[in-house]
C-alpha cells in the first residue's frame, strides 16, 4: 500500500470532521457514479455529491449517520454544488475498487458532533 506524505498535527487539526445524518439521497442528474446527498449537520443542512452510486441504493442511505469534512471548499461537480465530503473506506482488489464502505458512528450521536 502506497502511503501519502506525512503531515504534522497542525495540518490534521485544520480538518473539521462532523457527524451528519443523510436526509435525502438522489442520483446526480449529470453523472453516472455520483449521488446527491442532503445532509443534516444539526445547525444547518448541506448538499454533498459523493461517488458511491455503484455501491449504495440511494434510499438505503436515508437516516444513516456519516462522517463529513465540513470545511472543504465548496465545489461545483457536474453542475451541482458539493459542500463537504463524506468519509469512506475503499476496499481494493489490486488496482480495482471492490467496495466502498461509509464511515459511520457505532451508536447515534447528535448531528454536528465533532470527530477528533
Amino acid at each position: 500500500m502506497q502511503s501519502k506524505p506525512q503531515i504534522n498535527y497542525d495540518d490534521f487539526a485544520k480538518l473539521d470532521l462532523r457527524i451528519a445524518t443523510i436526509r435525502d439521497a438522489q442520483p446526480h442528474p449529470n453523472a453516472d457514479r455520483l449521488l446527491k446527498l442532503d445532509i443534516d449537520l444539526g445547525n444547518e443542512t448541506r448538499q454533498v455529491c459523493a461517488g458511491v452510486k455503484q455501491y449504495y441504493d440511494p434510499q438505503s442511505l436515508v437516516g444513516k449517520q456519516i462522517v463529513v469534512v465540513i470545511n472543504l471548499e465548496p465545489r461545483m461537480i457536474r453542475g451541482e454544488l458539493s459542500n463537504g465530503m463524506l468519509l469512506a473506506a475503499s476496499a481494493m482488489d489490486g488496482d480495482e475498487i471492490r467496495d466502498i464502505v461509509l464511515l459511520e458512528p457505532t451508536k447515534s450521536v447528535p448531528n454536528g458532533t465533532t470527530v477528533s
